[in-house]
């Protein structure tokens, strides 16, 4: 049994396949959906697995510049989760700021990656029971221009063409994906109608697909290990 909380920052970077996986087992589902005005909670009792999705912010975004995230709010539920030794999981922003609780400062991501790529796994990554079913490299949903902060016994699971850092294992059961497994068809249509700014600026650019693109993409291989790595995670934690 798991209560699931997710912080989420935008209605179009919602849960997706975090959700989806979270329902069939039917765990117990919180949510803050900031983006409506709702506070991060305070107490962390009813917590044991807390998802941070991502959002268009950065850690370092201001509450004059977007006054639904509280960056120095997010940080402390995090570093609470951690300390009392939940499993936390942050998405592209998410891994951000579990990097910034960690003390770690998130840098700009060489190149900027919207789409589907692929990522490889590094030698820890494939010596990680949870990855294993990934195979050394896999394809997966990307959508940014950061990436997380590395702590000193961070190890970095897997690694992209356009970004040295997709997924790290900061602690046993902390994680940070600045790749996005939980993407569907229906997450993909709200990115794509709320980013055609983002869009256009990337015509140009090595790792940015166009609408068409990522209409095409196979979102249903990437749902399905995601679905595994979150069994095989929860499987561990309850079995500590």
């Amino acid at each position: 049994y798991m209560n699931i909380h997710f912080i989420i920052h935008e209605a179009f970077e919602g849960p997706g396949t975090f959700m989806s996986w979270a329902k069939v087992k039917e765990y117990n589902v919180s949510y803050t959906s900031v983006y409506l005005g709702e506070k991060v909670p305070d107490a962390i009792e009813n917590i044991d697995f807390l998802i941070v999705l991502g959002g268009p912010q950065s850690p370092d975004t201001t509450i004059e510049e977007c006054p639904h995230f509280d960056a120095a709010a997010e940080i402390k539920i995090i570093k609470n989760c951690i300390d009392a030794k939940k499993v936390v999981l942050g998405v592209c922003l998410g891994a951000q700021l579990i990097g910034e609780a960690l003390g770690a400062k998130y840098e700009h991501s060489p190149e900027t990656e919207i789409g589907c790529y692929p990522i490889t796994f590094t030698e820890e990554g494939q010596n990680n029971d949870l990855f294993t079913h990934f195979g050394k490299t896999s394809i997966v949903g990307h959508w940014h221009n950061d990436m997380p902060g590395l702590t000193s016994n961070s190890q970095i699971i897997a690694y992209s063409e356009g970004c040295p850092r997709q997924i790290v294992r900061y602690q046993k059961f902390v994680y940070g994906f600045q790749c996005h497994l939980e993407f569907n068809p229906e997450l993909i249509e709200l990115l794509i109608e709320n980013s055609k700014e983002e869009l256009s600026r990337g015509l140009n650019k090595s790792f940015v697909q166009q609408p068409e693109n990522l209409r095409k993409n196979n979102y249903a291989k990437m749902e399905e290990q995601l679905n595994v790595f979150l069994t095989k995670l929860v499987r561990e934690y309850n079995s500590r």
